[in-house]
């Protein structure tokens, strides 16, 4: 163990793998009067309150060796009988069982935490100087284990155990830990040291395909914020990396931060050996990886200015979640396509997808995507058979809020590529407003897009990208739609039963009475009956039936609902018309914005261990143990 030599210095304990729990102990060497301390509430990137305080338990505080007494003020606060200017310790253990990126999670096979679970805020000296200082765990079985973070290492052993440092609480709790006996591997993109770390992978996992497609999203992503980096003018705000994955049975999710990120995804997504192609799980979570490094300057460093400082203690509201999560999800996809990983055909049709799914969700006419935004922390994350008729994802929508600006000023000899560096240029990648994103707008095309920004953001109306793509070349076409969109309902489908999730608004289902949970036994048409095994038997029984009677099970109760079978309805198919305007779209245009102002953006000092060999050109790897231990399954939402 090493001395404390910090203002507040957190030791964690991984030991107790078989019960879940860290340890912790922080010692705070100038405690005030009547300390108090707290554990957040939330964390940033995720807009819910997840009150992670109910995982601690035993809070006991020490001070000239003899145990103080200390008071809960309200469900995250405790406030300690201590006397100021006499080292303070306190102690606690942290229950850690939740398997997703948000969290903490410990058991014999793996270790991870974020700051915001495991580390208590010393109120009044949140700028202080923080040092974490990670144990390697003493058990049976974790002989093999070691630690990846971003954080600064003061003094760390080859295994990556040992002193960590941080200036300030936020950049402590911005850097999330892992532990274990992982895969890891290297790469350099524009001179930046970036390291992988995957748990959970099986033997089939092509490591080294895997850093190879990194490399090019992650230097295509710099360049995109940083066109004259190679010329040194504009220097990116990191100077070391960490992707942290945690491949299991089934889930996948994101969470970025400063100088890293927490991913998780299912194993059956990583690249193989001997797989040429990419499969659709792959590109998701290529996707994924693009998206969260985006974030890297678009969210952890230019941010709403409602979140220039995080308020631990409860909600933190903004309404330009479209800009900050939209314009990421429009990014990540496209920036695959420029980074030689997706051709046209592939990106219009993940484009395609998000389309569909905005305009077959009623709530897009209920909620503006700026109050979707607002609402973030009481709709978005606290989603029931309801949300897709009264909400608008900020994601989904704000991605086409974002393709609509871009596409709109490619007509005038400009593009959204130039509209985000001014931005970060104009808010020297710091707190942002959407008057500034505004501001930038005018000054790129001089005239005002306030009516834009208005119609599209701040009301329902529809977006105009039907024009806008026959204008850029892609062709719009309005195909049949599937049978549970004509009818307007979701389902899930198991063992031969229909479940009904969803009832659209307005939709046929609607109106012939049928609820969320229902289960759909069957059908009646004319004076037969029949058995529904799958939505789709629906239309094999009825034939050319214009009406069906529509057997169901509501709360053990038998019901007998007229349904009356709607016209075919369309959903909407992109392709290409005009190969050279899409690929003129979808090529990086040429950089026009002006070099960074003196002093801005300056890299953060992340440093490496003195141990660690210089970082290669190439990408580098450690071979992957075949005898790896799995996680178990996890079922969580991104982020």
């Amino acid at each position: 163990m090493t001395r404390p030599t910090a203002p507040l210095h957190y030791r964690i304990d991984a030991s107790q793998q078989h019960a879940h729990l860290f340890q912790v102990t922080l010692t705070i060497a100038q405690p005030a009067a009547q300390q108090t301390v707290s554990l957040p509430v939330w964390i940033p990137g995720s807009y819910l309150v997840r009150e992670f305080s109910k995982n601690l338990q035993l809070l006991e505080a020490r001070q000239n060796g003899r145990r103080i007494p200390l008071q809960q003020l309200d469900k995250c606060q405790w406030q300690v009988a201590s006397q100021a200017g006499q080292a303070l310790e306190l102690r606690y253990e942290v229950y850690a069982f939740d398997n997703s990126v948000r969290t903490a999670w410990l058991d014999p096979q793996r270790g991870f935490f974020n700051g915001t679970s495991l580390c208590l805020r010393v109120h009044g000296q949140e700028d202080q100087p923080h040092q974490l200082e990670l144990l390697a765990p003493d058990t049976e079985g974790a002989a093999g284990w070691r630690a990846a973070t971003a954080l600064t290492p003061v003094k760390v052993n080859r295994r990556g155990f040992g002193l960590y440092q941080a200036a300030d609480y936020d950049e402590l709790v911005d850097h999330p830990v892992e532990l274990g006996d992982f895969w890891q591997g290297e790469f350099q993109a524009c001179g930046i040291t970036h390291q992988w770390v995957v748990a959970g992978a099986t033997a089939s996992f092509d490591s080294a395909r895997l850093l190879r497609d990194s490399q090019q999203i992650c230097e295509t992503v710099i360049r995109f914020w940083h066109p004259d980096i190679d010329q040194g003018s504009q220097p990116a705000p990191i100077q070391r990396y960490v992707f942290m994955l945690n491949a299991v049975d089934d889930s996948y999710g994101g969470l970025e931060h400063r100088a890293s990120t927490a991913l998780i995804c299912g194993r059956r997504d990583l690249p193989r050996l001997g797989e040429a192609r990419s499969s659709e799980g792959y590109t998701t979570l290529l996707g994924l990886i693009s998206h969260e490094y985006f974030h890297t300057w678009n969210v952890k460093r230019l941010r709403p200015a409602e979140l220039a400082r995080y308020d631990y203690r409860q909600e933190n509201y903004t309404e330009l979640l479209w800009f900050f999560e939209g314009f990421t999800s429009y990014y990540d996809d496209l920036l695959l396509r420029r980074a030689g990983l997706l051709d046209d055909a592939g990106y219009l049709k993940l484009l395609n997808k998000t389309l569909n799914q905005v305009l077959q969700t009623p709530g897009r006419e209920v909620q503006s995507v700026a109050q979707a935004s607002y609402d973030a922390w009481v709709k978005y994350y606290r989603q029931d058979e309801n949300t897709a008729n009264a909400t608008v994802s900020y994601y989904t929508k704000g991605s086409l809020v974002a393709l609509a600006l871009d596409l709109s000023l490619r007509q005038q000899g400009h593009h959204l590529d130039e509209a985000m560096r001014r931005v970060w240029q104009r808010c020297q990648g710091g707190p942002m407003s959407e008057a500034d994103f505004a501001t930038v707008l005018q000054e790129l095309t001089g005239r005002s897009w306030g009516p834009e920004l208005q119609a599209w953001v701040h009301s329902t109306r529809e977006l105009p990208l039907k024009a806008l793509f026959q204008h850029h070349g892609v062709a719009w076409h309005d195909d049949p739609a599937q049978l549970a969109q004509r009818l307007g309902l979701r389902v899930a489908e198991k063992n031969g039963n229909v479940q009904i999730k969803t009832v659209l608004r307005g939709g046929a289902a609607e109106k012939a009475g049928l609820a969320a949970n229902d289960e759909w036994l069957g059908i009646e048409v004319g004076a037969q009956g029949w058995r529904l095994g799958k939505l789709d038997d629906l239309s094999f029984y009825a034939g050319s039936a214009k009406r069906v009677t529509a057997l169901v099970s509501r709360d053990q109760r038998l019901l007998r609902l007229p349904l009356a079978l709607p016209a075919a309805s369309t959903t909407v198919r992109l392709s290409i018309a005009q190969a050279p305007q899409v690929a003129a779209w979808l090529q990086a245009p040429a950089a026009s914005a002006p070099p960074s102002p003196p002093g801005m953006a300056a890299p953060e000092p992340v440093g490496r261990p003195a141990t660690e060999a210089a970082a290669a050109k190439k990408p580098r790897q450690r071979p992957l143990k075949t005898g790896a231990r799995l996680v178990k399954k996890a079922s969580t939402p991104s982020k």
